[in-house]
């Protein structure tokens, strides 16, 4: 099995889909990486040598943010906007859709499962 980063890519996937398991790299990313190592894209993963797999290693670890790196950065980047307190961090703060969709219908995702609130009982006659 190929640990890279410290995730394990799947076997028996294609070295382009397999490199997409690490967190921060996509598929242009991993064909660019493969391309540099001079690896065929089209090679699965199962068939890579440890040459290959120690020259991808090397460079995503000298040319890309990945993993706890990657997602420490984002999560800074988001406690920044919301320290600032611009329109995207109260966003964040409130839990809500922060690029600009409608919040009516169709929020569940961010607002989370439906809170019921009950109507207002009506006052009975005499």
């Amino acid at each position: 099995m190929a640990r890279i980063v410290g995730v394990d890519l799947p076997r028996n996937k294609r070295g382009v889909i397999g490199l997409t398991y690490i967190y921060g790299i996509g598929r242009s990313a991993a064909k660019a990486i493969l391309e540099k190592a001079g690896i065929d894209i089209n090679t699965k993963v199962e068939q890579w040598t440890d040459e290959n797999i120690k020259a991808i290693s090397r460079i995503i670890s000298e040319e890309y943010k990945t993993e706890g790196q990657l997602r420490a950065e984002v999560q800074m980047n988001i406690k920044r906007l919301m320290d600032i307190g611009c329109y995207r961090g109260l966003r964040h703060r409130k839990g809500l859709p922060v690029r600009g969709q409608r919040t009516r219908t169709n929020a569940r995702t961010r607002k989370g499962k439906r809170k019921t609130v009950a109507n207002k009982k009506k006052a009975t006659k005499k």
